[in-house]
């Protein structure tokens, strides 16, 4: 019972390739919205990768009293799971669990003083919840 909780992306992880049959279903800016600035972050980071990669991940991990941890990452990886948000040069891959969490949630850009970063705005808008403690007893020994 070591994995219970935990989600394991399943083993059949193919390129990406359009076309080939693997499930693909498109994201709509209703589901998860991208604005401009975070769009203008990712196609400079993305085009500045020595790397050949066109995706990028977006996944969850963690839960309990500290909340989810929302973050990114370059593939080149597709899993039949997987749903996509395309923007051209780009595209953004999101497996059908983690969009279970990020459904209704907006991903922006901030550039303030001495500070830079990715924001996950609005999580949770359509499954309820707001992230913090509930005094589920994750914590209690």
């Amino acid at each position: 019972m070591d994995s219970v909780g935990i989600y394991t992306p399943p083993k059949t992880i193919e390129s990406i390739n359009p076309g080939s049959g693997i499930f693909e279903s498109a994201l709509s800016d209703s589901e998860l919205e991208v604005t401009q600035s975070a769009q203008d972050k990712l196609h400079e980071i993305i085009s500045q990768t020595d790397e050949d990669v066109s995706a990028i991940r977006i996944y969850i991990s963690g839960g309990g009293c500290g909340g989810l941890t929302y973050g990114m990452t370059f593939t080149d990886d597709h899993s039949q799971f997987d749903t996509s948000l395309d923007f051209g040069d780009f595209r953004i891959l999101v497996d059908v669990v983690a969009l279970n969490y990020l459904r209704g949630a907006q991903i922006d850009y901030v550039s303030e003083v001495g500070r830079e970063r990715f924001v996950f705005n609005n999580v949770f808008a359509e499954t309820g919840g707001t992230g913090a403690c509930g005094g589920c007893g994750a914590a209690q020994g």
